[in-house]
């Protein structure tokens, strides 16, 4: 059942909001010792949010747009009362004392969060292996990585865990584990979502955006979650679309979605990808095509740029942005108690920052992103979207070795977005002999809701 079709379901009263926890709490209970999508679960608190959303259903009051939807929460959101971890020992035991601005708005549609998902520590890492609470198990290709930093909302709803969750993506966080697991991940435009109450890994990048099963439970917390927060600086005055009816129409009528559109296939991102993946993405643009897509070949020239780029500026911020965690307010002193790649990254930031350093490295890489920005800018000046592969390779085996820059090359897909500030999402494409691949488009700034529509049209097609 689509997540959209269950929330009419539920303030129609044919499924209890309670019905609908318990099913996902006995999920967590049986699979979540393997899988360890979450970290944290509070089932009574749950119990009594739902209960009390059954009651306003049947005396006839008004109920939210996720009312009885059960929600997982990546763990560097701030929720009142969850441990807010990061997946970090640095910050065990510290409870949250309010709710981020997207928090607050899924309780006022209804929606129950029911848990905090697990991550890589302090969303350094695209496999979320290196949490200080163990990795967790990719539900859609066991003994796989889920793909990261959200690998564990990402697999929290492939499990059937929840009907949907939220994650943050600074360089394909959403979107590595929304294709890795099989679902569907939507980074929003920067500013469009606001960051307050985000725990940031690299604030000119982070963005928070959703995970669902479906087209239809993205654009319902699109909705929710979307849209200007006056209290947090990043966030932009903008016109949020309705979300869910682009969805809907887009789904009921996919062929007006795709005619007169153009979709711009890059050369160099399938370059880089395996040959596999490729022919997998390939036939999802020849759907879309066959649909009334005009598909347009494009070249982007610096693709070796994005990786170095976004690393260098990321190593910055994150070293800036971890000074606060020096044990004294709370917490534990990072560096103390953090693992292998958290620690590289401060390291790493500590050095670029020096006043002999920065010339040559953090502003060469500024200078680099204006580039980039500008390039993306101008591809995408003809075409409405760009598609094609999410992550260049699939998911590795987890505990496999692996390089440093090997891990980092499952990124070199996604940072473009981040470092353009644009809009992007992956869906479900098909799979490798069972590993699941995604599709990722990419649009101009504000240009999410062509993203929303097509890929709700893409699904109906598939």
């Amino acid at each position: 059942m689509k997540v959209s079709d269950k929330a009419v379901s539920i303030k129609n009263h044919e499924i209890t909001a309670l019905d609908n926890l318990e099913k996902f709490y006995e999920t967590i209970e049986r699979d979540n010792p393997k899988i360890n999508a979450f970290l944290e679960v509070k089932i009574d608190e749950a119990r009594a949010l739902a209960e009390g959303i059954d009651k306003k259903i049947q005396s006839g009051e008004k109920t939210g747009k996720l009312a009885g939807l059960v929600v997982g929460v990546k763990s560097n959101i701030n929720v009142e009362d969850f441990h807010i971890t990061a997946a970090s020992r640095t910050l065990e035991n510290y409870l949250g004392s309010y709710d981020a601005t997207v928090i607050k708005r899924i309780k006022a549609e209804d929606g129950i969060i029911i848990g905090m998902t697990n991550m890589d520590e302090f969303a350094a890492g695209s496999s979320t292996e290196t949490s200080a609470f163990g990795a967790t198990d990719n539900p859609a290709a066991p003994g796989r990585i889920p793909g990261g930093s959200s690998g564990g909302s990402a697999a929290a709803v492939a499990a059937d865990m929840c009907d949907l969750s939220i994650g943050s993506d600074t360089g394909g966080s959403i979107r590595n584990p929304a294709s890795h697991c099989g679902v569907f991940g939507f980074k929003p435009t920067y500013g469009a979502v606001s960051r307050q109450g985000l725990l940031d890994l690299a604030m000119s990048f982070d963005q928070i955006g959703p995970f669902s099963k479906d087209a239809a439970g993205t654009a319902m917390m699109l909705d929710v979650i979307a849209g200007n927060d006056p209290t947090e600086c990043t966030s932009l005055a903008w016109e949020v679309p309705d979300f869910t009816s682009l969805a809907a129409k887009a789904g009921a009528d996919p062929e007006s979605s795709f005619k007169g559109v153009k979709l711009g296939v890059v050369k160099q991102f399938q370059d880089v990808s395996d040959e596999k993946i490729v022919n997998i993405i390939e036939e999802s643009i020849n759907k879309m095509e066959d649909a009334g897509a005009e598909v347009v070949e494009l070249s982007f020239d610096h693709i070796d740029m994005c990786l170095p780029t976004y690393y260098l500026i990321n190593y910055v911020e994150f070293f800036s942005a971890t000074r606060k965690y020096d044990g004294r307010k709370y917490g534990e002193r990072i560096e103390e108690v953090c693992g292998e790649e958290v620690l590289r990254r401060i390291n790493m930031g500590a050095y670029i920052s020096q006043q002999e350093f920065s010339g040559k490295y953090y502003k060469k890489a500024l200078q680099a992103r204006s580039l980039i920005r500008k390039e993306m800018n101008k591809l995408l000046k003809d075409v409405d979207a760009i598609c094609g592969p999410t992550v260049p390779k699939l998911p590795h085996k987890t505990g496999t070795s692996l390089e440093t820059m090997e891990m980092y090359a499952y990124d070199v897909l996604t940072v473009i977005a981040n470092l353009a500030g644009i809009p992007a999402a992956s869906m479900p494409a098909g799979d490798v002999n069972g590993v699941p691949v995604g599709l990722q488009f990419q649009a101009k700034p504000l240009d999410d809701a062509k993203i929303m529509e097509f890929m709700a049209a893409l699904e109906a097609i598939q």
